[in-house]
């Protein structure tokens, strides 16, 4: 296993960049905010970011990125969704999603780096397993903290349920990665395929 250089520091630190802005684009865009219950939850793009932190770095430096990201945020930096930080929105109902992010940057950036050329097809099928961590991590967490610690009674059914316009939305985004990974290759070598 190769060392990180300092250009490798410079990408991963480009990817918590742009997790932060992809989390709190709705402080700039407020009708990209979705009401649900009494309380209005934001559309963020930090599920497509966690993708293309994954394609571009690689599983390592990808992972490697998202867990900064985690590791800055609870530390108390207000970079996750509606400028929070700290470590109590990592035990709010959704913190499973932040947590996966790790995950959805390895696995998919692990697939990435299995085929030493990608296909749309490949980007495709990664970035959807990247979605389907996402969510499943993300949900089930959530699914846990209302019943357990919120003491809210919902069934596992009723989360997916209420997840369904966000899913809709990051597979969506998922795609466009996928198709943004295939163009982006033609232009330039991606960072886990520099020895």
């Amino acid at each position: 296993m190769r060392r990180l250089r300092a250009i490798d520091l410079t990408y991963g630190a480009v990817f918590v960049c742009l997790m932060a802005i992809g989390a709190n684009i709705t402080v700039w865009f407020p009708i990209l905010a979705v009401p649900i219950g009494g309380t209005s939850v934001p559309l963020s793009l930090q599920t497509f970011f966690a993708i293309l932190a994954g394609f571009m770095l690689g599983k390592r430096l990808g992972s490697l990125s998202m867990l900064t990201y985690l590791l800055l945020g609870t530390a108390g930096v207000p970079i996750f969704a509606g400028l929070e930080g700290g470590p109590f929105a990592l035990i709010s109902p959704t913190g499973g999603f932040i947590i996966s992010f790790i995950f959805v940057a390895y696995f998919v950036g692990l697939i990435a780096e299995w085929y030493k050329s990608p296909s749309i097809l490949i980007y495709t099928v990664a970035a959807i397993i990247g979605l389907l961590i996402n969510y499943g991590l993300g949900v089930s967490y959530m699914y846990i903290a209302m019943n357990t610690w919120l003491e809210l009674t919902i069934s596992y059914s009723i989360a997916w349920i209420g997840m369904i316009p966000f899913l809709i939305k990051d597979a969506i985004l998922s795609i466009v990665a996928a198709t943004f990974m295939v163009n982006i290759t033609k232009r330039l070598p991606l960072l886990w395929q520099r020895a």
